[in-house]
C-alpha cells in the first residue's frame, strides 16, 4: 500500500486479495468509513467527492474487470458476487461496519450488501440504481437504442476511453464490455427489499434511465427508505452536476438518527417540535 498524508486528510491505495481477485481500492479522508461503488465501467478516482471526504474515510473500489482490478475470464459477473467481494474486502481492511454509496449498478450492489450482509451496514445511499428487472425498472424513453450497442459505439466513448487509461490490459475492453452486457440483473424480490432494515436513500434524476415510478414503488417496499428526485437531471448527474446530488447524499449520511417528527396537517408546524 502507498499512502500520503496532509494536514487535513489521509490518502492511500492498494490491492486486496479478494476471492481470487487482486482488488484495487483507494481511501481518502478522515472519519467513519464510507464505501463508494462506481457505476458500470467506473473506477476509483474517476469521480471524487470533496464534500464527503471532509467527514468520512471514503473507500472507493474497482470491481472485477473494472479499472485496475483485472478480470478473471472464467469468473462470471453478478451483483451478488460484487456484494460478496465487497464484504470480503471489508474483512481484509478490518472494517466491521460502514456506510455505503453506490451509483447505477454500484447502487444495486450496495443494496445487495444491505440485504445479505446487514451486520456490515450502517446507512446506504444510491443514485440511479435499479431494484427490479429491466422491463420494470428502466424508462424506454431514455434507454432506447437506434442500433444495438457495441464496444465501439459512440454512446460508450467516455467509459471506453476512461477504462483504457487505467486498465491493466487496455485491449481487454471489448471482452469486458461484452461480459458486462451479459450480466442480466433481474432485481430483488419484494421480500428481500422488505427485509432491509438499514436506512436507504434512493436518489435519481427526473430524466434518469430509471423510471421514477419504479423508485417510488421500491421506497414503499423498504421499511426505512427515503426518496430524492433531482430535477432536470439524468443518469450521469454525478459526473455532470455532482454539486446537485452530493449535498443530498451528505445530508442523508450525516443527519442525526433521532429527529423531531415531520409536521402533518393535524399537528401543524411548531418550531423545535415539528419540522
Amino acid at each position: 500500500m502507498a499512502s500520503a498524508v496532509s494536514s487535513s486528510t489521509t490518502k492511500a491505495h492498494g490491492y486486496a486479495p479478494v476471492n481470487g481477485l487482486k482488488m484495487y481500492y483507494e481511501t481518502e479522508g478522515t472519519g467513519d468509513p464510507l464505501v463508494c461503488i462506481p457505476p458500470a465501467f467506473g473506477y476509483a478516482g474517476l469521480n471524487r467527492y470533496p464534500a464527503l471526504i471532509e467527514s468520512h474515510t471514503v473507500i472507493t473500489v474497482d470491481l472485477q474487470g473494472h479499472g485496475r482490478t483485472a478480470d478473471i475470464p472464467e469468473r462470471p459477473l453478478s451483483i451478488e458476487r460484487y456484494a460478496e467481494d465487497l464484504a470480503s474486502l471489508l474483512k481484509y481492511l478490518g472494517i466491521a461496519k460502514a456506510n455505503f454509496f453506490g451509483e447505477s449498478y454500484g447502487g444495486n450492489a450496495v443494496v445487495m450488501i444491505a440485504a445479505r450482509y446487514p451486520e456490515l451496514v450502517g446507512r446506504v445511499a444510491t443514485y440511479a440504481a435499479t431494484f427490479g428487472p429491466p422491463q420494470v425498472a428502466l424508462n424506454p424513453k431514455t434507454t432506447h437504442f437506434a442500433e444495438p450497442p457495441t464496444a465501439e459505439s459512440s454512446y460508450i466513448q467516455f467509459q471506453r476511453e476512461s477504462y483504457k487509461k487505467v486498465a491493466p490490459d487496455p485491449e481487454y475492453w471489448p471482452r469486458i464490455f461484452d461480459k458486462l452486457g451479459n450480466l442480466h440483473w433481474q432485481g430483488f424480490s419484494k421480500e428481500e427489499l422488505a427485509s432491509i432494515q438499514a436506512p436507504v436513500l434512493i436518489a435519481l434524476g427526473d430524466f434518469d434511465f430509471v423510471r421514477l415510478e419504479h423508485a417510488v414503488e421500491t421506497v414503499n417496499l423498504m421499511p426505512n427508505a427515503e426518496l430524492a428526485v433531482i430535477p432536470d437531471a439524468g443518469h450521469f448527474a454525478l459526473f455532470s452536476e455532482p454539486q446537485r446530488v452530493i449535498p443530498v447524499v451528505k445530508h442523508f449520511l450525516e443527519k442525526p438518527a433521532k429527529r423531531i417528527p415531520v409536521s402533518t396537517a393535524a399537528t401543524g408546524y411548531h418550531p423545535d417540535e415539528t419540522r
